[in-house]
């Protein structure tokens, strides 16, 4: 299990998470929604240690302080948003580059069929320069390169953003079968009907706070809305 408590982060002298205590349970989905500038990216970014923070972050009851270096070595691994693919390599190296991680090198070539049997596209453009690719299939290739790592624990920012309503529905399938095959997920996401619809637990943030959590089963969305919107009563 993945846990924060009391977390705070921010960029140099700017504070964007306030305390913010949660925990991701092992085998399920959990889904952060809120506004731009709620926090949900930063708080992703602390989880990786890609910023300095205070409070404590712990998987599997041990507190993490190690680089993302090291973190992808104990299976915590991130889709970052906004593809951030390697332009000027090729599909298949950039999936190449997700298997560095000692612990999967003997399982890359498996984990490279799993990726392109999930997503054709990326076999059939395997010799393609990642530059060259849609929105959607950089996505994908973002999600492929991620899942060479062999994740037990994977962060995902933002998958939807950009893409074409059917790209989204085959990018959100991926996830489904992600988390029905056991991994462990944790979905920043504003598409909140796509969102609602594969998690387990639901987090609202706003301004650098988790302002709501609950099962997403017990989740109204017209409710959800209204706090996204800070409608409240």
């Amino acid at each position: 299990m993945l846990e924060t408590r009391n977390l705070r982060s921010g960029y140099g002298r700017i504070n964007v998470l306030w305390d913010v205590s949660l925990s991701f349970p092992q085998g399920q989905l959990t889904t952060i929604v809120g506004q731009n500038g709620a926090g949900k990216t930063t708080l992703l970014r602390a989880l990786m240690g890609l910023l300095p923070h205070e409070g404590e972050i712990r998987l599997d009851g041990q507190r993490l302080s190690g680089k993302t270096w090291n973190l992808t070595e104990r299976g915590l691994v991130m889709v970052p948003e906004g593809r951030l693919v390697f332009r000027d390599m090729t599909v298949e190296e950039n999936l190449v580059l997700g298997a560095y991680p000692k612990r999967c090198r003997a399982d890359s070539r498996t984990n490279m069929e799993r990726i392109y049997g999930l997503f054709p596209r990326l076999k059939e453009r395997r010799g393609q320069l990642a530059g060259s690719l849609s929105g959607g299939e950089a996505q994908m290739l973002a999600m492929g390169r991620g899942m060479m790592s062999s994740p037990k624990i994977l962060l995902i920012d933002e998958p939807s953003l950009g893409l074409a309503p059917v790209i989204v529905q085959e990018v959100f399938g991926i996830i489904r079968q992600l988390k029905a095959d056991g991994t462990t997920i944790v979905l920043v996401e504003q598409n909140t009907h796509m969102a609602l619809g594969v998690a387990d637990h639901v987090h609202l943030m706003r301004s650098g706070q988790v302002i709501m959590s609950r099962p997403a089963s017990e989740v109204d969305l017209d409710e959800l809305h209204d706090l996204y919107l800070a409608r409240e009563a």
